[in-house]
């Protein structure tokens, strides 16, 4: 027979890598890795134990060893956690005789006073004795006993509740944190939706003329009606043509657009998609039309500027082609209207339009209802407190009626519409500013109506919910992640976010990680473009709940903080194959790495200077994190990479330095590199090594 690798057996036996290899410990079968190649013994001896495993006298009874086995590995695993921690504070000592005390009780049978409790992501150990009927006393030694520094009012984690459980015999289980009943949405009848002005989102390339459009329409139908002509900003408004009404959201472009879907609140039901004649499809063109695509949400094109004597308009409907936008002339279904909004052409045609496509989505609501739709902005005004600009979206708003926004409660107490006149009530698709809210609630957080008593009880429970969602991890999707989710049926498609520094190589990789689909799983690139990784290349992925994959670029210092905070995963590579090789082995099990980039900070050349022996030494300023002497550096120019290397000398004015932190100023040689030009960014890191289970 020949041997086999323990991947290879586990996709026989129909099992994960991960399960064959904890079944082999179980066993006490020695290999090191899942490429390790079993000898013939112990691939008989898996396949003897999985077939009395088949038997159904001998399940419980493997169950519960393997369950033994498994509680033993944990907190042999947990002693040596707290035995390592103590060691490095210098207190083994001190463990060690504190652990004497529970070995010397450790023939007096303490038990608990029920089999099975269930609590959250963390614990008091007060109220954990309660739950399990113990003196809180016996529960502290317990802990001691397995390495646990605790007293009554510390929170243990769920792992270590669970350790602590099978101590006495109980089993503990961990409940999932679930979203208020209470903010579920009421299904609406068929016969009571009437039509409601559809919501419009502008959205373009920088320079393309979305403000002036905008401004346009709000000067041609909202304004003239206005006494004075004055309309007070409050991030939305509405126009009228024909005696119909659209929403617009005067938002900064996309990435609010992408950041309230991230939230979960889908506010806009139609897309503008503004391009200049003259100029044509640009990176953020396609950009706004990928965010489209993601929403579901159908696209109208304003080509813009056709008053420009270059304009050329079949140049643009041609380049749309080539992203899915057909024109309705062409034989596509996109409406494409010229328009010019320093002339004001066309302005009433595209907004025909607009009311044309919102007809055929048949956009409804039923305004008699409690309120409920999505938080569009918000602040805190000194003379008037949390203000926020809302959009109802269903039923309708009055002044007086509780609500909840996000986690955050308040009661109406006064209400002004899109032109700064005050009005006591709006229905759906109507933006209105809000006063009377506790707080300032966020962009993108969805409000509803509800009896004052439960909107209090929900906000409490929301900000509960939120305070254990931060304890948990993200439910991102990570590449180290995804086979897992395969295995539970819970990733049926990888969102990737492509980022390269030439279209080339773009191109190239989206294909060839497309062909690595399978039938468990879908790769699916949302977005590709040439340039540094953006924020909102981080807010797509975030609301695609995709991974980002750069070639030869780097994330900026926004892009990096906002991937932080929502958990994205961000690789970079230098070598296409080895962004392959990563996905192919996260789908298959296989991933492993070994060693985690922590970026230390960065630097802004400001000037170079030569040295005679010493090369080139750029003159830096620390803009973020700090710079160490011994960390790796990348030169960053433009947003791609142009040179990765060590570091030759760090200098403070004429010392030597090993650090220096942000705000200050330092002298920077690399080694084996001269090419060092203004303006370049130097990215400064290093490798912690990570320790991973498979």
């Amino acid at each position: 027979m020949t041997k086999k690798r323990v991947y290879e057996f586990a996709k026989e036996l129909k099992l994960g890598s991960k399960q064959l290899m904890k079944l082999l410990n179980d066993l006490d079968i020695d290999y090191k890795s899942h490429m390790s190649s079993l000898s013939d013994e112990a691939v008989n001896k898996v396949k003897d134990h999985l077939k009395k495993l088949e038997q159904p006298q001998d399940k419980q009874k493997e169950a519960n060893s393997n369950k033994v086995k498994s509680d033993e590995e944990k907190k042999k695993k947990l002693q040596k956690k707290n035995k390592s921690k103590d060691q490095r504070k210098g207190k083994t000592k001190g463990t060690q005789q504190n652990n004497a005390g529970p070995r010397s009780r450790k023939n007096e049978i303490v038990k608990a006073k029920v089999e099975e409790i269930e609590i959250g992501e963390s614990i008091s150990v007060q109220e954990y004795a309660k739950l399990l009927g113990i003196e809180a006393t016996d529960v502290i030694k317990k802990l001691i006993g397995l390495g646990v520094m605790a007293t009554l009012n510390n929170e243990i984690d769920a792992e270590t509740a669970q350790i602590l459980g099978a101590e006495y015999g109980v089993e503990t289980k961990i409940k999932e944190p679930e979203k208020p009943e209470e903010l579920e949405d009421i299904e609406d009848k068929p016969e009571e939706l009437i039509e409601r002005p559809p919501v419009v989102t502008v959205m373009g390339h920088v320079d393309h003329g979305k403000t002036s459009l905008l401004d346009a329409i709000r000067e041609e139908n909202v304004t003239a009606t206005e006494a004075g002509g004055i309309t007070q900003h409050i991030g939305a408004y509405q126009a009228q043509i024909n005696g119909r009404k659209i929403t617009f959201l005067d938002t900064p472009g996309h990435e609010a657009f992408t950041a309230m879907r991230a939230r979960g609140a889908q506010a806009t039901d139609i897309a503008i998609l503004v391009v200049a004649a003259d100029d044509g499809v640009m990176p953020q063109t396609v950009e706004a039309i990928n965010h489209a695509k993601a929403a579901g949400v159908p696209v109208i094109v304003a080509i813009n500027k056709i008053d420009k004597p270059d304009s050329n308009p079949d140049r643009v409907k041609q380049e749309l082609t080539e992203h899915g936008l057909v024109s309705e002339d062409w034989g596509g279904e996109t409406i494409c209207v010229p328009v010019s909004a320093i002339r004001k052409e066309g302005l009433d045609t595209l907004l025909e339009m607009v009311l044309l496509v919102a007809e055929m989505q048949e956009i409804k609501a039923n305004p008699d209802r409690p309120a409920r739709g999505i938080v569009i902005e918000a602040e805190l005004d000194k003379g008037r407190g949390p203000v926020a600009t809302m959009l109802v979206l269903k039923g309708t708003l009055k002044v007086g009626q509780p609500l909840v926004a996000g986690s955050i409660f308040g009661k109406v107490r006064a209400m002004m519409d899109y032109k700064g006149r005050r009005i006591k009530s709006a229905g759906p698709s109507v933006p209105v500013e809000v006063l009377g809210l506790s707080d300032v609630p966020n962009a993108g957080d969805v409000f509803q109506v509800m009896d004052e008593k439960k909107a209090r009880a929900v906000a409490g429970e929301i900000q509960t919910v939120k305070r254990e969602e931060e304890l948990r991890r993200s439910g991102k999707i990570s590449l180290d992640e995804l086979f897992n989710s395969m295995q539970a049926g819970e990733i049926k498609e990888l969102n990737i976010v492509i980022k390269g520094d030439v279209q080339g190589s773009v191109e190239a990789l989206g294909q060839s990680l497309e062909r690595l689909s399978t039938d468990e799983v879908k790769v699916n690139i949302i977005h590709s473009g040439v340039g540094g990784i953006s924020e909102t290349d981080v807010m797509l992925a975030t609301a695609s709940n995709g991974i980002i994959i750069g070639f030869n670029v780097r994330p900026d210092n926004n892009a990096r903080k906002a991937a932080e905070k929502e958990e994205i995963d961000i690789h970079v590579y230098r070598v296409i194959y080895e962004a392959l090789d990563d996905v192919k082995a996260a789908m298959t099990g296989l991933l492993d790495p070994e060693f985690k980039e922590v970026v230390l900070g960065q630097a802004k050349v400001r000037a170079t200077f030569k040295v005679p022996k010493a090369g080139t030494i750029a003159g830096c300023y620390v803009t973020d994190g700090k710079v160490t002497n011994s960390a790796k550096v990348r030169v960053i120019r433009n947003g791609v990479v142009v040179h990765e290397g060590a570091i030759d000398s760090l200098r403070r004015f004429k010392d030597d330095a090993k650090e220096v932190m942000q705000g200050y100023e330092c002298g920077v040689g690399l080694e084996n590199y001269n090419d060092i030009k203004d303006e370049d960014i130097l990215e400064f890191y290093t490798f912690v090594e990570v320790q991973r289970e498979l």
